[in-house]
């Protein structure tokens, strides 16, 4: 103690120290004061990682970090000089990895990850994080094949992470309204719902691009980027985008953009594991009577059907069918002929048709939902058909984070519209159609020498045991195999 910082005479000791403790008091600042507005101390706030920084996975660990509010401390990518520069510069303080492996190894700190890379690794790098206790938000579809999906679904509550799947339009308010109108019982019992899309937008339905090693770019390291797949040499037209019409490492129109149209009425119809898958796909002829055949990728279009029994929210079996590829449905009589079905220019969209009426609405991303009710007595309602005053990607990466920060099983986790426990049996449900799909263009020679299509039938589906019953062969496309070091 100095000199002058003695009690004055007549003052007892524990006078002076409350008074001492009363006038310091004076010098403490509110924290929120000395980082301005909005500041997060260091110990409150998430430390996020991304694997996979570019393309969609610069927004996704953009949004994560909510405007800074959250410290972004490293990212992951096997190729730094294309999209992920953005990442880089929003976040320069951050250590950079190619192998998210080598980065969870190193950086124990890291609390939960964006994942955002092609389809095939989304399982693997999800696997491995949350092994490792992390929280993971996982681009759409949450995994390449149904195995990976029950098993991370699993994962996540033996482990207690919070989750999300990066169908960013399951957290749109507007689905509200389409929720509203199905319990309201404004259409009737649900009979049947149409799906389709104008994807794909990628090549898709022709030959295997051939490997070109010479072409590979410096900053791309190709081995990480095949990750669980086979090893070949590099073959351009791969990366960064026109990977999703391979098997190996995409999931074609469903997996792109079945997440989010599929989740509509999965979503608001209360529906669970299909009972039977059955599909058709368009041929393509590069010669005359024989069709191409490509079966180590998606074809151009398909129609694909699945069946589901009754829900609470939907009283009777349901047919939902997909048809990808351009193809549409037709017009209902009781939607306007000058009148859109779904979103813009009938591009994309959903009808879900009951008794009484239709629910229509574009596809489910970040375009407007535009709900649209038409009754068969005549009446319409018109939900908006422009969204504004929204926050970006509807706050689908923040509401993780905030339930991240609040806990496995919190409030708000439970108030999360994508976590595995609805993610993971609606994501089973898209990639029914791929496995339809490829069990349609399975074939084996027969005894006159000729080529035998052998899976064009309809696909029994044990949902509880993952499990075709009625064609053995279609069991090979629930999972997939692994190269060493990237098993699920």
């Amino acid at each position: 103690m100095k000199e002058n910082d003695k009690p004055s005479p007549g003052q007892s000791r524990r006078d002076f120290i409350k008074n001492a403790a009363i006038a310091s008091s004076f010098f403490i600042v509110p924290r929120n004061v000395l980082g301005g507005v909005g500041y997060t101390a260091p110990s409150d706030q998430l430390l996020l990682a991304a694997i996979g920084a570019g393309g969609k996975g610069a927004s996704d660990i953009e949004l994560a970090s909510v405007g800074g509010r959250e410290r972004v401390v490293a990212l992951c990518d096997v190729d730094f000089s294309g999209s992920a520069k953005r990442s880089v510069e929003n976040f320069p303080d951050a250590k950079l990895y190619a192998d998210y492996r080598k980065m969870l190894e190193e950086m124990p700190e890291i609390d939960a990850l964006t994942i955002s890379t092609p389809d095939h690794v989304h399982g693997p790098a999800a696997k491995f994080a949350m092994d490792r206790g992390k929280h993971v938000y996982v681009q759409k579809p949450m995994t390449h094949n149904i195995r990976e999906a029950r098993l991370l679904t699993q994962l996540a509550r033996d482990k207690k992470v919070v989750t999300q799947m990066g169908n960013q339009g399951g957290s749109n308010p507007l689905l509200k309204l389409v929720q509203k109108w199905i319990d309201e019982d404004q259409i009737g019992a649900v009979s049947k719902v149409q799906i389709w899309t104008n994807r794909p937008v990628w090549p898709q339905g022709g030959p295997f691009p051939q490997p070109e090693p010479s072409k590979k770019p410096d900053a791309l390291d190709w081995d990480l980027w095949l990750g669980p797949s086979p090893e070949i040499p590099y073959t351009p037209n791969l990366h960064p985008f026109s990977w999703r019409g391979w098997w190996n490492y995409g999931t074609g129109a469903l997996g792109d953009v079945g997440c989010h149209l599929i989740d509509i009425p999965f979503r608001t119809l209360g529906l669970h594991y299909p009972t039977d898958a059955e599909c058709s796909v368009g041929s393509v002829y590069s010669g005359m009577w024989t069709a191409d055949y490509h079966p180590d990728g998606c074809p151009a279009s398909s129609f694909i059907t699945l069946h589901f029994g009754a829900t609470p929210k939907s009283k009777a079996p349901i047919e939902m069918t997909w048809m990808d590829g351009g193809i549409k449905p037709a017009h209902p009589e009781i939607i306007p002929a000058d009148d859109d079905i779904g979103g813009t220019g009938s591009a994309n969209g959903v009808l879900i048709i009951g008794s009484k009426g239709i629910i229509s609405t574009n596809i489910n991303d970040s375009s407007p939902l535009m709900p649209k009710l038409y009754l068969n007595d005549g009446t319409v309602e018109m939900g908006p058909q422009t969204e504004e005053g929204f926050e970006r990607e509807y706050g689908h990466q923040r509401l993780w984070v905030d339930a991240c920060k609040a806990g496995f099983g919190s409030t708000e986790h439970k108030g999360l519209t994508s976590s595995f426990d609805y993610a993971g049996p609606m994501t089973e449900t898209v990639l029914m159609g791929n496995l339809a799909i490829r069990s349609f263009l399975l074939r084996k020679e027969n005894e006159k020498g000729q080529m035998e299509f052998f899976g064009r039938k309809k696909l029994l589906w044990d949902g509880e045991n993952m499990r075709i019953t009625n064609l053995e062969e279609a069991n090979q496309f629930v999972g997939r195999t692994y190269r060493k070091g990237f098993e699920v």
